[in-house]
């Protein structure tokens, strides 16, 4: 037993000591607020066991939220015949975009979140709540689960062994939290963290791991609260898109383990790790499922993984058949030759939409945005200033915005309340701003370093700037064409950002990857792409920058400043 693991007995008892002081106070309100986060999408057929499973546990003060991620079966319907629930409809944004808006509403000061296609044990709520009592600067603790299989039967498991005292580390080599409706969460500091990733389509819950468990204690128990129902439609199953997300999770963390012997040894073991476990079974796949590889895309997903695995390893291991698979699919993979590249509708010297794809429905620049705006949507509160208009405050601000301002560059806009040039506002009251949001404007600002002193001077002490820009576009052909006067990289951003904000207060990330470049110089919309398709990231195809610049306090200041 590790520091930090806590067991049934200990769980128990604490149970038993909260349970004896609230009867002592003769205050049931002593019992806190627990919220359960229920993220749907296309699940109504399981949603109706999840709520039942929440509606029986025996911690007393519960509140459930169902978060409909833009369902077309009937979720809602379902959640309707509950009164007890309250129900949060959304346009499809992924699981970590529908945990977050279920962060937004909840009201308790611990939270759980339950995938609807599973089920929480009777008990869950008070064991997760009583391992935090006995660990109390313990950020989140997580407990056990058992398998649902098809038939009914159960199944469980034994726990994977956290390794290392150094929870962070521990993480690193591998997950060991399987099922994340086994965690509980303090509220604060899941907030304080920014909550889920939206840029991330699966292993969400392992970088939130990573993201807390870097910056403060965490805990865990080993009592069973949780049901998995395996109904052959789970998205673990897709080994390629996986592996893929877990080792985007694990990159993300490389800049934080520089200079640490120990963690970055384990990053290391845990990337072979992934590796291992993603291509074994990808290619137990391919040995159950042959027929899958007729089907062009994932016989080409299939391949590129079999690749980073080593197809002469998967021969040697899977026979014959894989070996002709094998053979087919590299010789698939191979670039086509000269003259023969089929460029199909994109055969053409003039872009398929002229107006960045707003004619054909949402551009792709657009997606990156608004998926990193609602990633630092907790970020958008107080005294806001927008840029253009406040459709954005308002959208990703909601009840936390207490003014709204807009700044726009030409007279004459009924939302604005500054008209000016950022460059040149010394019209813009100082230290007045929690917020800015700047999307797509730096570029058409030839003096960028004149703006960039605005709106530092502008925002409070702490108050943070969420900016966008971009890096691979094509020209407006519109009013802005006259003025766009720059493209980025980050590495132009992040030294021109420098000069203003201290490095440590930079967050600045890049978006996309060659199609997103193509379909976007094209004129193409979100709607003419797939969602593994706009999150694949290459740093060598930067579609859009984004950047959080935090203004720091007169004593944070460096005193060369």
């Amino acid at each position: 037993m590790r520091a930090g693991d806590v067991t049934v007995r200990e769980i128990h008892a604490a149970a038993a000591t909260a349970s004896d002081a609230a009867t002592l106070s003769g205050a049931a309100s002593a019992s806190p607020l627990m919220s359960v986060v229920i993220p749907c999408y296309n699940h109504a057929q399981f949603l109706a066991d999840a709520i039942e499973s929440v509606r029986g546990q025996t911690h007393d003060r519960v509140e459930t939220i169902v978060v409909d991620d833009g369902s077309t079966d009937e979720t809602a319907v379902v959640a309707a015949r509950y009164p007890d629930v309250r129900y949060v409809r959304q346009e499809n944004q992924g699981l970590a975009g529908a945990r977050n808006t279920g962060l937004r509403h909840a009201r308790g000061d611990y939270l759980v979140f339950l995938d609807a296609d599973d089920r929480l044990l009777p008990d869950a709520l008070a064991a997760g709540l009583a391992c935090l009592a006995v660990h109390p600067h313990a950020v989140f603790t997580s407990g056990h689960y058992r398998y649902v299989k098809r038939d009914g039967s159960l199944k469980v498991y034994p726990p994977l062994p956290m390794d290392d005292d150094d929870s962070y580390r521990a993480f690193l080599r591998k997950n060991y939290i399987l099922m994340h409706a086994t965690v509980m969460y303090r509220r604060e500091p899941l907030e304080r963290v920014g909550g889920f990733d939206p840029a991330l389509r699966a292993c969400e819950d392992y970088d939130l791991y990573l993201r807390m468990s870097r910056e403060f204690p965490v805990c865990r128990h080993d009592t069973i609260v949780a049901e998995y129902r395996r109904h052959g439609a789970n998205m673990s199953r897709d080994a390629t898109m996986m592996l893929d997300a877990v080792l985007a999770v694990l990159d993300k963390q490389v800049v934080h383990v520089r200079g640490d012997r120990a963690r970055s040894a384990a990053i290391r073991i845990g990337r072979r790790r992934w590796r291992e476990l993603y291509d074994e079974k990808l290619l137990e796949q391919l040995r159950a499922e042959p027929r899958r590889l007729r089907n062009p895309r994932a016989a080409l997903r299939g391949a590129m993984a079999m690749m980073r695995f080593g197809l002469k390893l998967a021969a040697r291991r899977f026979g014959a058949r894989v070996r002709q698979v094998a053979y087919y699919l590299q010789r698939r993979l191979t670039a086509p030759r000269v003259g023969h590249v089929n460029l199909g509708d994109l055969r053409r010297v003039t872009p398929i939409s002229t107006c960045f794809g707003y004619d054909r429905g949402r551009p792709v620049d657009r997606y990156y945005i608004e998926r990193f705006l609602a990633a630092q949507a907790h970020d958008v509160r107080g005294r806001v200033l927008e840029i253009g208009d406040n459709a954005y405050t308002l959208r990703f601000g909601g009840d936390r915005v207490t003014a709204s301002d807009v700044l726009h560059v030409q007279a004459g806009n009924p939302r604005a309340t500054f008209v000016g040039d950022l460059a040149n506002a010394n019209h813009l009251p100082s230290d007045a701003f929690d917020c800015v949001v700047l999307t797509q404007t730096l570029h058409i600002i030839y003096d960028v370093r004149a703006a960039l002193a605005t709106l530092r001077r502008v925002l409070k002490a702490g108050g943070v700037l969420l900016a966008t820009f971009p890096g691979i576009s094509h020209v407006d052909q519109g009013e802005w064409g006259g003025t766009w006067s720059w493209g980025f990289t980050l590495y132009s951003a992040r030294r021109l950002f420098e000069e203003f904000f201290p490095p440590a207060a930079l967050t600045m990330e890049t978006h996309g990857n060659v199609l997103a470049a193509i379909a976007f110089l094209h004129g193409l919309a979100v709607e003419d792409l797939r969602t593994d398709e706009l999150d694949h990231r290459d740093p060598h195809y930067q579609v859009v920058i984004t950047v959080r610049a935090v203004k720091p306090s007169a004593a944070d200041e460096p005193a060369s400043a």
